[in-house]
């Protein structure tokens, strides 16, 4: 069984003002010439078997540097780290193959390496190809991978070495909502099993769900650390006091522009550093609606703002009926739209030329994603509704412009 206990941990980075810039990440010398920066100051917790804690806090704040040193990769100024049980890392995944190796060689190499033999890991072998869904490529060489094929091979391996200790840092956003969905339950398995678990993540809302504990983390120091819930709840309050100034929605009463109640962790998730200022459901003169007739045109406009600039970001668009059956999931990466970066103030657009659907209650969730899946800058969760109108109706969601008529049968097998 895993466990994990940092006592007192605090980790010093040196970097020089004058002369040549020393190219060592760690440089323990004391040197008059040298500034100091503390990444990590008194950093105290445990992890036991089957507990997983989640890391929040904002760019910068020590999380990944936490992970790299419970890992063993470098060393505290001060303070001890315990480690006890084998480590799965999800760190840099992907990032120790062998470009001209094939995926099937990499996995041996990659799975040896992690402490299991080369029997063990050929006996897993087919299990490791299937979880990554690489089997049409795990005999090509990896330089022909995709990112997300590397990511996903390298998620597959560490997953099926028999972690007790795993360590996750924003990797759980790897390949389609499918994919990511199948992740999520191979880490709550390993769970199950007595892996004790730490997450990094940007996204709150998996750090509430998947975490017992959380720490909040900001320059170097935690700030609250106890139940997710209340960690991440302190958080986001914290983030949001530092950002009323700046857009448009009025923070006190949490009200878009147009009266919709938003509640953070209840139907708005992400970081916050892209939002959504204002979403306009408008038929097909323009104006804003909460009813359409079935087949009528509809545009989903949404408002952003980003205080400092932010790569390429994806825009989502998801219908969903009242029982919460996804009907329609479009995303839109905004590089595809000339956007290679957003800063200020912006908007997006989404046109439907008919919406199909049969009548009854819908709902319209928009979300803005950072530009690698890693996690949501601002999601909307059942915010908008939408009631759809029809004369007629028809078993099911969608009701497309249809007609029967009488069809000559085919003779088959004649001449």
């Amino acid at each position: 069984m895993g466990r994990v206990t940092v006592e007192t941990v605090s980790k010093r980075y040196r970097y020089r003002t004058h002369g040549r810039v020393n190219s060592r990440m760690i440089d323990l010398r004391l040197s008059p010439r040298g500034d100091d920066f503390w990444a990590l100051r008194d950093i105290t917790f445990q992890v036991g078997p089957g507990q997983m804690l989640g890391i929040v806090g904002p760019n910068g704040a020590g999380k990944s540097t936490l992970l790299r040193l419970v890992g063993g990769v470098g060393r505290p100024n001060s303070g001890s780290i315990r480690v006890s049980g084998k480590i799965g890392s999800l760190l840099e995944l992907g990032s120790d193959f062998h470009p001209e190796l094939t995926g099937r060689e990499n996995v041996i190499l990659s799975g040896v390496i992690a402490g299991l033999t080369r029997r063990e890991v050929v006996a897993r072998m087919e299990e490791i190809v299937d979880f990554a869904e690489l089997r049409d490529f795990i005999d090509s060489p990896v330089r022909v991978y995709s990112s997300g094929m590397l990511l996903r091979l390298g998620f597959s391996v560490a997953v099926h070495t028999d972690p007790e200790i795993l360590l996750i840092d924003e990797v759980l956003a790897v390949g389609d909502q499918s994919f990511r969905a199948k992740c999520l339950s191979r880490v709550e398995a390993l769970r199950r099993r007595g892996c004790a678990i730490l997450l990094v993540t940007h996204d709150t809302s998996l750090a509430v769900r998947m975490c017992d504990q959380a720490i909040w983390l900001h320059k170097g120091r935690i700030i609250e650390i106890g139940p997710a819930d209340e960690v991440v709840s302190a958080y986001i309050t914290s983030m949001d006091w530092e950002t009323r100034r700046r857009t448009p929605v009025d923070w006190q009463t949490g009200l878009m522009d147009d009266g919709t109640q938003l509640r953070m962790m209840e139907n708005r998730f992400g970081s916050m550093e892209l939002q959504v200022t204002d979403v306009r459901l408008l038929d097909g003169m323009g104006h804003r609606c909460r009813r359409l007739q079935r087949g009528e045109q509809l545009r989903v406009e949404i408002d952003y703002v980003a205080d400092e600039a932010v790569p390429a970001p994806n825009f989502g668009v998801v219908i969903r009926q009242e029982n919460n059956t996804v009907l329609f999931d479009e995303t839109m990466p905004a590089a595809q739209l000339g956007l290679v970066t957003v800063q200020g103030p912006g908007g997006i657009a989404l046109n439907f030329d008919r919406l199909d659907l049969n009548a009854g209650e819908y709902h319209i969730d928009v979300g803005v994603y950072r530009h690698d899946w890693s996690y949501a800058y601002d999601y909307h969760w059942r915010v908008y509704p939408l009631t759809i109108l029809a004369t007629t109706e028809v078993k099911g969601a969608v009701n497309p412009p249809h007609a029967w008529e009488r069809a000559l049968p085919r003779i088959v097998g004649g001449s």
